[in-house]
């Protein structure tokens, strides 16, 4: 809205206010302590913006206000302009219609900009609502001079303003309520109700009400604060929920039995007027400040408070340059460190933290006097009027300095809480800080500090060290590890040795004085809390040795134990534990980690010490131990070890072989030897349960045999020799075991006659020449089919008399006399099967077919009489060429080839009988030629008799050759593909 002149022309005047400002300067350019880079490319824009708004009225301008983009101005004597910041092109006139001699006097817009109250100098109130043209008279408002109005920010609606209170000139503070619909028949006034509820007075007289505020606080506080000249007056009531309509009456009535708080000052400038400042909209003031006669008074408003809602007041006085007499403050804005203070003829920026002016701008006399300063506290812009011209201010980044003047009063968290986006500033907070706190003996603050900030790292630890103080420069080096990078290896590696070198030493001092036992288990805590950090824990890894050595040389084994674990270093912690006899604890860190190779290297000396243990734990761990190797521990141990651990051995090896089902060799040997040395009656049930088959042996059975013999295992050496089919060896040493074993063993091979007969013989003769028992030697006859009493003969002493095996003698000639008889039978069999076989041939000799003339060959279709053919019982013929080239496709490949022989006999033998044909001379009588073509004949017929049997042997549509064909496609893929490829030839052609 601004023009291009007076755009200039502002411009100008802005090189003239002082701006007071302990910001860094502009050529604060390059490196500074701490390591930042302050470069600024531009100068920074003002925190107060000033701009003419392009706005000439057309009167004088009496008054104004604004409250959320709504602006009103009282013109002249009897105009009104409302003007929406919205749409500033389609401002609103409105004329009030008064008296000549009256004049407004106040201008009052709620913070809605919806209700507009106009105070005139004749004691008369006006109101107009933002929705309407229609200026309506507030009838019982009448006769009272309005000051101040303090509106209701709760129940106010854009018709009705709710209840509010009114302050008057007379000290009276009223309570009210104006709704902007029309009414009743009977009630056509704007103003529902106007009633006193309190007044103020000065020196025991009444008061001007300069100013009046409404602020509801948390649970139903409602706090009411008015000024006069001298005084601040505070109200502070709760109100029932759903109450709230009834108006404020009930908080003056809680106050009418006490005297009112106020705060007093002795000077009067005849006016007073207090600001507020609002963090967010909607939300309860934070702060004010009253300008009055000796100054301004700031604080905070703390609405937990029960006495008073003010808390941290100060007053600022004056500046110097302000006197009374000419250019008395007119007005007063509160913003978040700064209240701006209207002079007659200038505009000052005074910081509320050290009441430093650090803005002050001059008006040019052109303007007129400065009449009015105002808030829109919607939109946070401050709004300056003269009769002539009209001002606003931006207010952009405020805060942006503060942080200095926090941290030069030392108040570091709230200075650090307005430099959170600016690190170079940041850093010199944390800097001002940790020296603070250094000089005040505070180390470990100080360390705290100097870790975040990027000062020199060797000054810092230097002046610790310097200061002797361990502890502070423990944590600083904590609080450095921690803001490193994980790419910043070289640095991480240095701190993580320095501390556990720190670490160490307090560790080592605490241990010695017994009287800080707690302080050093707290220490160890610590340290280890470190050691187990998984954010550091790759550099731990890596630097695990230089770690190990620290503790080594401090000789801290726990920690180092205690690191062992964290590193997943297993083996030195089992080592330790074995080191020092604790194998139960050794056996433990085993257990819980299950590496597969500890257990393969700690077995071994475990094994002596806890073999069940240890054996618990190999059963637990299951398949995932390879048993194999696991036998040096249990083979060095169970040859030199006590009964317990062989007892354990071979229970963990019945584990592997039983429950595991191990199928190695290995195993299987070495539960054998256990078994033939510490457990024989285990032994043979083992060799019988393993089974009798190769397949099913997992034992070597050479080994078996050998390791049962060497310990006179004589059943066991049987069972061995009987897997591997060795019968003979079975049954000599069976024999010397028990006979009925020995019969067991020779009646195993039942597939080999001639080896059972042989086995039985050797039973038989062991009972006969060396038990002399001649009964069981019948009883073998009557065991095996196969022994005659002929075979067992020669196996009797000549002194044996025939009464001892005459039934058997009877028996044998028996069964010859029927064996002699069945084949008889079988012979007369024979021939009858002989006769009908030649009856057949005869038969066959005989058999014909009749075959016409106009019969085809089932193969090519043509004639079947006009060359030699073949006629089968099923009644397909075919020529002999044609069957020839169906059946040799499906031939053998051994078929193929003897069939081409017998082609080439054949035209051999046809050629000769040609040649033999030929006239022979005299001399060469005719025997010989007779006899050659009887020869040539019989071998021609041979050939062709050889050729029928493999082509014509069987009909190839209804033989075995069509059924093995049946898999095989009727077009050879080969020969399609030649076709295809021969057609596409064609086709190009």
């Amino acid at each position: 809205m601004s023009s291009i002149l007076d755009e200039y022309e502002d411009s100008l005047n802005s090189r003239h206010p002082v701006q007071h400002s302990s910001r860094l300067s502009a050529a604060n350019i390059g490196m500074t302590h701490s390591g930042f880079v302050n470069v600024r490319l531009e100068e920074e824009k003002p925190i107060f913006n000033k701009q003419r708004i392009d706005f000439s009225p057309p009167e004088k301008i009496n008054h104004f206000a604004v409250c959320n983009n709504q602006l009103c101005m009282s013109l002249g004597k009897d105009t009104l302009l409302r003007i929406d910041l919205a749409k500033p092109d389609r401002p609103n006139q409105v004329e009030l219609g008064r008296k000549e001699d009256s004049r407004v006097h106040k201008l009052f817009l709620d913070p809605t900009g919806s209700h507009l109250v106009i105070s005139l100098s004749t004691s008369e109130c006006l109101y107009l609502n933002r929705n309407t043209q229609k200026v309506r008279s507030l009838s019982r408002w009448r006769g009272h001079l309005i000051e101040s109005v303090g509106w209701n920010k709760l129940l106010r609606t854009e018709t009705n303003t709710g209840p509010i209170l009114v302050g008057t000139s007379q000290g009276i503070i009223f309570e009210a309520e104006i709704s902007a619909s029309e009414g009743s028949l009977f009630n056509t006034n704007p103003d529902q109700y106007f009633k006193q509820v309190h007044s103020l007075e000065e020196d025991g007289r009444p008061a001007p009400v300069c100013c009046i505020e409404v602020e509801r606080g948390p649970e139903s506080k409602v706090v009411i604060i008015a000024t006069t000249r001298k005084r601040l007056f505070q109200f502070v009531g709760r109100v029932a929920e759903g109450s709230e309509q009834q108006g404020f009456s009930a908080i003056f009535s809680q106050n009418q039995e006490l005297l009112p708080s106020f705060q007093e000052f002795p000077f009067n400038m005849g006016y007073s007027e207090i600001t507020f400042y609002t963090p967010k909209l909607r939300s309860c003031p934070k702060a004010f400040a009253w300008m009055m006669g000796n100054g301004v008074l700031y604080g905070q408003l703390d609405y937990v408070k029960l006495d008073s809602l003010l808390s941290d007041v100060q007053v600022w006085d004056y500046t110097p340059d302000i006197d009374f007499s000419f250019n008395k403050p007119i007005s007063i804005v509160l913003t978040q460190f700064h209240f701006l203070l209207l002079l007659p003829d200038r505009v000052k920026a005074i910081c509320t933290l050290n009441g430093q002016v650090v803005y002050e701008d001059v008006f040019p006399d052109k303007f007129g006097t400065l009449k009015k300063m105002i808030k829109d506290p919607a939109g946070g812009l401050v709004w300056i009027y003269t009769e002539k011209a009209v001002f606003r201010y931006h207010i952009q980044r405020e805060a942006r300095d503060v942080w200095q003047m926090y941290m030069s009063m030392n108040k570091f968290d709230l200075a650090k809480e307005y430099c959170r986006d600016r690190p170079e500033c940041m850093d010199m907070v944390l800097a001002k800080e940790a020296e603070h706190c250094f000089q005040d003996k505070r180390y470990l603050e100080s360390a705290k500090c100097y870790a975040l900030t990027q000062n020199y790292f060797e000054e810092i630890a230097l002046k610790f060290i310097e200061a002797k103080q361990e502890e502070a420069l423990k944590e600083f080096l904590l609080k450095k590890l921690n803001n490193l990078k994980q790419s910043e290896k070289t640095q991480i590696t240095l701190l993580v040795t320095w501390l556990t070198e720190l670490y160490l030493n307090r560790l080592g001092l605490l241990q010695s004085d017994e009287g800080k036992h707690g302080v050093f288990q707290e220490t160890r805590d610590e340290f280890r809390k470190f050691l187990s950090s998984s954010k550091h824990k790759e550099c731990l890894y890596n630097n695990r040795t230089t770690i190990y050595d620290l503790l080594a040389s401090h000789g801290n084994v726990d920690d180092m134990v205690y690191f062992s674990v964290i590193m997943q270093d297993y083996e030195r912690v089992i080592s330790h534990h074995c080191q020092h006899d604790d194998y139960s604890a050794a056996l433990e860190v085993l257990s819980k980690h299950c590496d597969e190779k500890l257990f393969y290297k700690f077995s071994p000396i475990l094994m002596q010490h806890i073999p069940k243990k240890v054996v618990d734990a190999w059963i637990q761990m299951g398949s995932r131990l390879e048993p194999k190797k696991l036998i040096p521990a249990l083979v060095n141990y169970s040859q030199m070890g006590s009964t317990q651990q062989v007892n354990e051995t071979i229970r963990y090896m019945e584990f592997c072989v039983y429950q595991l089902t191990v199928t190695e060799e290995a195993i299987h040997n070495y539960l054998l030897s256990l078994y033939a040395k510490y457990k024989p009656d285990s032994l043979l049930w083992y060799l019988e349960q393993a089974g009798s088959h190769l397949s099913d042996i997992h034992y070597d059975l050479k080994y078996a045999l050998r390791l049962c013999a060497e310990h006179g295992y004589l059943q066991a050496c049987v069972l061995v020799y009987k897997i591997m089919e060795l019968y003979e060896e079975a049954v000599d040493l069976a024999l010397q075991v028990d006979v009925d074993l020995a019969k067991t063993c020779a009646d195993l091979p039942e597939d080999d006659e001639e080896l059972r007969k042989k086995l039985w013989l050797k039973i038989a003769c062991h009972v006969v020449q060396e038990e002399k028992d001649v009964k069981k030697a019948m009883n073998c006859l009557s065991s095996c089919n196969l022994l005659k009493i002929e075979d067992i003969l020669p196996f009797f002493p000549d002194f044996v008399t025939i009464d001892h095996f005459k039934e058997a003698i009877c028996s044998s000639l028996e069964e010859y006399n029927q064996h002699i008889d069945e084949l008889k039978q079988e012979m007369e069999e024979a021939t009858e099967s002989a006769k009908r076989i030649r009856e057949d041939i005869q038969e066959m000799r005989n058999k014909y077919g009749v075959v016409e003339n106009q019969e085809k060959c089932a193969a090519c279709d043509f004639p079947l009489l006009n060359r030699p053919f073949y006629l089968f019982l099923c009644g397909h013929m075919f020529h002999y060429d044609c069957l020839f080239l169906e059946v040799t496709p499906h031939l053998s490949t051994y078929k193929q080839t003897k069939l081409d022989e017998l082609q080439k006999k054949l035209a051999a033998a046809t050629q000769t009988s040609k040649s033999r044909h030929r006239p022979a001379t005299k001399e060469e009588g005719g025997d010989t030629a007779s006899l050659g073509k009887g020869s040539a004949g019989v071998s021609r017929e041979q050939i062709k008799s050889d050729i029928d049997d493999i082509i014509a042997c069987e009909c190839v549509y209804c033989g075995e050759l069509m059924i093995k064909s049946i898999d095989k496609p009727f077009i050879d893929p080969q020969k399609f593909e030649e076709e295809k490829s021969m057609k596409c030839r064609i086709q190009r052609v």
